[in-house]
């Protein structure tokens, strides 16, 4: 397990954050605030990790790594897991126009989404993705029509819920039974769809998919997703006389957000796994079929932090008497929107000096006209921050930049790429003239 809140290239010197080398107060003055700072080699690193964990773990069962690009996709982005040789993940039309631009080898692309369109499915097929992932039967047909109209054969996997309590929000808990996606185990909706898939000899029919959810940290669930999925390999074998040669069984392994916090490190969750699949697949007289995983937020999560400048402080008496102070910063939930939607939890660290004072009651918000417009809702913070201090926060690689929004008309804002003591923009800072732009 490891409790690493920061990417691998951040350190402190008397309490000044350092990036590559490079000071926190140097990088607010080149790229401004609120901006996002992320450590390439750390996500390069990550990814390879995954892949070589999969791949020692299950050896010649081994499957694709596919990085979930809802966490944080972009073309730059693209281009490192193109180099890094593992697949992806996409879950709409923009997202596969981002790994195209990126070089990612169709083939090493899934296409995912619980209600594709008909055209975003005939451009997976015409490009030639390697998978998808049918999620209803009205998908079945669609796909079949693709494939049928530009003459190809596609590869699917159906997404299957198998019925499991993730003990994580209710939100990213994705595989109990009243949820969106894919089809119940346990009703037969399963079942139905994999009798529905036969009739069309345009889809190849790989195995199965399942999704538990996100930011889990620990490996039951993983475990007994694996076991539901296996057995109905097992009644598939038993109906139609030959075994499905896939499985894919998602991500969702959780990263540290606050001190104290643990991951779920490749390292140990694979073998793990390994150990898992081959016992179920032994007691049901199974080969153990090709396994491939998701990772996303363990792969980008905590290889990027936000910057943010202090513009007030302000003290606030509560009803009871106790005195809270509320620092504002020029973000907020345009940027973060995970404390408002999940109720996630943040830390957050004075960047710019080192402060011997005496620590404070505070709750850092943002700037949007919203009273939920909370980053942190109670730390202790130094009692001395003032306006033009900057504070930075750890662990928003996943779903920061990518669920960011224009509330409030604000610029969305860059991510900044640091490797080797040198800072580049990967993706830049929106302008008013974006914003306008849409105005017809």
């Amino acid at each position: 397990m490891s409790t690493s809140l920061w990417p691998a290239g951040v350190s402190f010197n008397n309490g000044v954050l350092h990036f590559s080398g490079i000071s926190a107060t140097s990088l607010a003055q080149e790229f401004a605030t609120p901006a996002f700072f992320m450590d390439e080699e750390d996500f390069c690193t990550r990814a390879l990790g995954w892949d070589k964990a999969l791949h020692q773990a299950f050896d010649s069962h081994a499957g694709n790594v596919y990085y979930a690009a809802k966490a944080f996709i972009c073309v730059e982005v693209a281009r490192w897991i193109a180099n890094c040789g593992i697949g992806i993940d996409v879950c709409t039309g923009g997202e596969l126009a981002v790994a195209l631009a990126g070089g990612i080898d169709p083939k090493k692309i899934e296409v995912h989404g619980n209600n594709k369109s008909v055209s975003e499915i005939e451009r997976a097929v015409s490009v030639g993705v390697g998978t998808i992932v049918i999620d209803s039967i009205f998908e079945i047909e669609r796909v079949a029509a693709a494939a049928r109209k530009l003459g190809k054969t596609q590869r699917v996997l159906l997404r299957l819920t198998p019925g499991i309590q993730a003990h994580t929000h209710e939100s990213i808990a994705t595989a109990h039974e009243d949820v969106k996606f894919g089809f119940s185990i346990a009703s037969g909706a399963a079942w139905n769809a994999v009798l529905e898939v036969q009739k069309y000899p345009e889809i190849e029919l790989r195995g199965f998919h399942s999704h538990i959810g996100s930011q889990i940290l620990n490996m039951d669930s993983f475990e007994i997703a694996a076991d539901r999925l296996i057995g109905l390999l097992g009644k598939y074998r038993d109906e139609f006389g030959n075994q499905l040669p896939e499985l894919d069984l998602g991500g969702g392994y959780g990263i540290a957000y606050l001190p104290g916090d643990v991951e779920l490190e490749a390292s140990e969750v694979l073998p793990a796994l390994f150990t898992q699949v081959k016992k179920v697949c032994e007691k049901a007289a199974l080969n153990i079929p090709t396994i491939s995983i998701e990772p996303g937020r363990a792969i980008v999560g905590p290889t990027m932090f936000t910057l943010y400048e202090v513009g007030t402080v302000k003290d606030v008496t509560l009803e009871s008497g106790k005195n809270r102070r509320y620092i504002s910063i020029d973000g907020g939930m345009s940027d973060n929107i995970r404390p408002s939607l999940y109720g996630a939890e943040y830390t957050t660290s004075l960047a710019n000096r080192s402060s011997s004072a005496p620590l404070i009651d505070t709750r850092l918000v943002g700037k949007h006209c919203e009273t939920g417009d909370i980053v942190i809702r109670d730390i202790e913070l130094p009692s001395d921050i003032a306006p033009g201090d900057l504070l930075a926060v750890p662990a928003t690689g996943a779903y920061g930049r990518s669920m960011a929004s224009n509330y409030n008309h604000v610029p969305r804002p860059p991510v900044i790429c640091v490797k080797n003591g040198k800072a580049r923009v990967i993706l830049r800072r929106e302008t008013e003239a974006d914003l306008l732009n849409l105005d017809i």
